[in-house]
């Protein structure tokens, strides 16, 4: 820790700076009242479009990001690039989708994706369903934001856990009195922190290294002498079909996720929105950068900082940053790794708080809840959430919580018959969408069970390539589990539709519904969103 006393010095100071915006936010653009989901848990919905750009982007692109994408790249090359075509197709993918959500949130007063999934199919069971998915998926995510923290303290020397819980501790306590605007007014800094940092990194490291094509060079030595058929500087024909349905299934995704809505529907208007679907590519230029870093380090001859015989690959980036920066700049780069995960974690947090508060609190414990009430259950809840995260990582393997977030991508797909495809069509029948989420979460876990992954000694939930030689091809191809998982999913839902609808099953309105769903039904701006029960 000794020769590290400037990085941890640098890191401390930025880390307090931005733990003090997170408590000044309280009094940023302050309502009369806080005390309401509206204005802790979406800010008032008032955020205009440089606001919603970085809150949004500092959403994505978390710690976990930094250092696990250059990582991936490190470990298995071109394989790791499948994020930035993700990235790209992500938004004009969701650009209709998110314009009404927003619309039929906001003229309905809708804080979560269940709230509008209970409002549209008129099924409290269906909205439950959605709400424990989104809680299940997001959870390992924003335990994964640790990661990030823990190899930058890893790289600096620092031990022990108590380090980690004292940041997540002030984590918890701004978020808690600020709500989103806490990780909106950070999210400025921690983005221009990783801007500057990656421009730097970018132009700097290369001419280290002997330039952009000693590094490729390096690169594609490593990877023409390893043994593995999954990786490789290009891809395979075993591979390709993997990346291609691994891309195309995180992207739509990745919008699915509790925490991804909220960011969007704290939006001021639908301009506000489509601003930011065509602005937002610029972070996935930034994401194409930082990607580089793991081919650098392969040049740099970096090495994983290995312990009790276990490496840990997420150290490769902030070890680079140790060896090539001066320890000023490399305090600054693991300053802005960790405020990263500050942001992300906050609005993660905020968001399982949201749909534990109104889709199973406000549903099944308290319907007469006032928004008082909502608020003080809503905070505490997203105090319960950070402490399980916490629990994680310092309960269980950090590889095996990478391997949580994976199975999480595929856990949230199976929301998107609900939610995506019901903001246009009610063609769904309820119990068939029911159907559909069992079966594609049934087949999404089998598939991943029988994944293995002799690399890291996982004989189960060893990565996302499923192959397809277990369903009796003779090929070496692989696929994104989680696509054929949505495809049952589809399939099933279909066909369980067609059979409620010929059984003529009840499609009457249900009256437990809150009355709030219903307010100013007539604004245009829903277009032909029609809700359950209300035509």
């Amino acid at each position: 820790m000794s020769d590290h006393i400037v990085e941890i010095v640098v890191f401390t100071f930025l880390f307090a700076v931005v733990s003090g915006m997170g408590f000044v936010a309280a009094r940023w653009r302050r309502p009369d009242d806080l005390a309401s989901l509206h204005e802790w848990g979406l800010g008032g919905r008032k955020f205009g479009s440089w606001i919603t750009w970085f809150l949004v982007g500092g959403d994505l692109y978390t710690a976990y990001t930094f250092v696990a994408v250059p990582a991936l790249l490190f470990g298995a090359g071109a394989m790791g690039f499948f994020a930035l075509p993700y990235t790209i197709i992500v938004y004009p993918l969701v650009f209709l989708v998110l314009i009404r959500l927003w619309s039929v949130a906001h003229v309905h007063g809708m804080v979560t994706p269940a709230d509008f999934v209970r409002a549209r199919f008129g099924s409290p069971t269906l909205a439950l369903l959605i709400a424990i998915t989104g809680l299940v998926a997001t959870m390992p995510y924003i335990a994964l934001q640790l990661v990030g923290i823990e190899a930058v303290l890893k790289t600096m020397g620092v031990t022990g856990d108590l380090p980690l819980i004292i940041a997540f501790a002030i984590l918890a306590a701004y978020t808690y009195q600020s709500g989103l605007r806490a990780p909106a007014l950070i999210a400025f800094v921690k983005d221009t922190l990783i801007y500057i940092v990656i421009l730097i990194a970018i132009i700097y490291i290369p001419t280290q290294l002997g330039g952009w094509g000693s590094v490729f060079d390096a690169a594609r030595a490593k990877f023409e002498t390893t043994p593995a058929p999954g990786d490789g500087w290009l891809l395979n024909a075993g591979n390709q079909l993997q990346y291609v349905t691994l891309a195309l299934g995180s992207a739509m995704a990745l919008f699915l996720y509790p925490h991804s809505v909220t960011g969007v529907l704290a939006a001021r208007n639908r301009g506000v929105v489509k601003r930011n679907m065509a602005a937002l590519p610029a972070y996935s230029l930034l994401l194409g950068l930082i990607a580089l870093l793991g081919y650098m380090a392969i040049a740099a001859g970096i090495k994983p900082i290995t312990a009790d015989g276990k490496t840990d690959a997420n150290t490769v980036v902030p070890l680079l940053f140790d060896k090539m920066f001066p320890d000023w700049l490399a305090g600054v780069t693991y300053a802005a790794i960790g405020i990263g995960a500050l942001v992300p974690a906050a609005i993660m947090s905020i968001a399982a708080a949201n749909l534990f508060t109104r889709n199973i609190y406000r549903e099944y414990i308290k319907p007469d809840a006032t928004d008082a009430q909502e608020a003080a259950v809503s905070k505490v809840t997203s105090l319960v959430v950070k402490v399980g995260a916490v629990a994680v990582i310092l309960l269980i393997d950090p590889q095996f919580s990478i391997d949580l977030q994976l199975i999480g991508g595929v856990i949230i797909l199976q929301t998107l018959p609900s939610v995506a495809l019901g903001l246009f069509t009610r063609w769904f029948h309820r119990v068939g969408l029911i159907a559909g989420w069992a079966a594609g979460m049934t087949a999404g876990m089998v598939m991943l069970y029988n994944i293995s992954n002799p690399a890291i000694k996982h004989e189960h939930f060893g990565g996302s390539a499923f192959p397809l030689a277990k369903l009796g091809f003779d090929t070496n191809v692989t696929i994104y589990a989680g696509f054929l998982a949505l495809a049952v999913n589809l399939a099933v839902a279909a066909v369980a539709t067609l059979i409620a609808r010929a059984a003529k099953a009840d499609e009457g309105t249900d009256a437990t519904r809150p009355d709030h769903y219903f307010a100013d039904e007539g604004d245009p701006r829903v277009h032909d969103i029609e809700l359950s029960g209300s035509h």
